[in-house]
């Protein structure tokens, strides 16, 4: 398609008009022709409705649209907004906040959120097919905010409280990074129930090829890496940094871009959403050396076979998963406050 935005400003504009955002994101999606996306289906016999914007199917009589099979699905928001949204979280190093987003695109906070997700959701790699192999750096970091701003501490103001939060009450984050000979560095990374050895060496396993080289700190975890077919190097941070090729500074700068983005712009992150959080910082810092544009048509390709309902999405808060009591609904007349005779409305 002619004229395809390299800049924010040219994105806005490109996508203002609905007729070529939709024709946009058709050929993104599907640019060998348009097929059913029906599992089990996949026909491409299929005939356009244009004065509604989707398609039928002639083999399973079924109708689509651009958003169906894909991260979109069920979104009343139009092209016109979610588009831009795209071009915004997969451009903006240290990430955009719903309210900005909100504010932008003339939504809700609580829109902008779920739309945000569902770009994380895009951004996600899922399953990987290849294992890292070569030079690895293995490191784990741990993410929350400090005890003195927690509800209910305001004595570590006054002098007297905890002033920093033990390490057992954050969020724990394991972090691979695979050096590349041509310079290139790629990092997976996702949160973990501890720093313990028997949580953190299957996630090894799971991702490294057996015979790479794995850097990592003095910690006493990685201690067992040799026996599992790794070749193991140890830096002390106590004493230096770096010594020859044996270091975890690149790593160390992957923590560095991530705590950046949650401290300064993702203040309150919760620890049953970090994945996601992850999965869109994994996914800016292993695309940094494209461009704008090519970091948003990644993102767009990645909605495709992904779906994501707020029901699912919030079903990980602890207050839904909690079994509240079904509150007595109290009855009352027509067009009147006051309750039926026999209801009590006293404390």
């Amino acid at each position: 398609m002619d004229g395809t935005p390299n800049t924010l400003l040219e994105a806005v504009t490109f996508f203002a008009d609905a007729e070529r955002a939709h024709q946009y994101a058709v050929l993104m999606r599907w640019p060998n022709g348009v097929a059913c996306p029906r599992m089990g289906c996949g026909s491409a016999s299929v005939q356009f409705i244009a004065t509604r914007k989707l398609w039928r199917c002639k083999e399973c009589k079924r109708q689509f649209t651009v958003k169906v099979g894909t991260v979109l699905e069920d979104s009343p928001i139009p092209l016109t907004k979610w588009l831009p949204a795209f071009w915004l979280l997969s451009n903006t190093k240290n990430g955009t906040s719903s309210c900005e987003l909100a504010r932008s695109l003339g939504v809700t906070q609580k829109t902008a959120w779920f739309m945000f997700h569902r770009i994380r959701a895009a951004m996600s790699t899922g399953t990987f097919e290849r294992k890292f192999a070569g030079e690895v750096e293995v490191d784990e970091t741990f993410v929350g905010g400090k005890a003195q701003n927690r509800r209910g501490n305001s004595g570590a103001r006054r002098g007297y409280g905890t002033a920093r939060a033990r390490k057992s009450e954050k969020a724990v984050v394991f972090g691979m990074l695979q050096r590349d000979a041509n310079g290139k560095t790629r990092v997976r990374a996702q949160r973990v129930a501890n720093t313990q050895t028997h949580t953190l060496l299957p996630k090894l396993r799971d991702n490294v090829a057996f015979g790479s080289t794995i850097y990592t700190d003095a910690a006493f975890t990685y201690q067992a890496l040799p026996s599992y077919g790794f070749d193991h190097y140890v830096i002390d941070h106590a004493v230096k940094y770096v010594e020859g090729r044996v270091t975890t500074n690149r790593i160390e700068n992957f923590w560095s871009c991530l705590k950046r983005t949650l401290h300064g712009t993702y203040i309150a992150v919760r620890p049953f959403h970090l994945n996601a959080y992850l999965d869109e910082q994994v996914f800016r810092f292993n695309a940094r050396d494209d461009d704008d544009a090519g970091r948003f048509t990644s993102a767009l390709k990645g909605a495709d076979g992904k779906r994501l309902t707020y029901k699912a999405l919030t079903a990980s808060h602890p207050r839904w998963r909690a079994q509240r009591p079904t509150p007595i609904p109290v009855r009352r007349r027509k067009n009147d406050e006051t309750p039926i005779s026999g209801v009590s409305d006293r404390l």
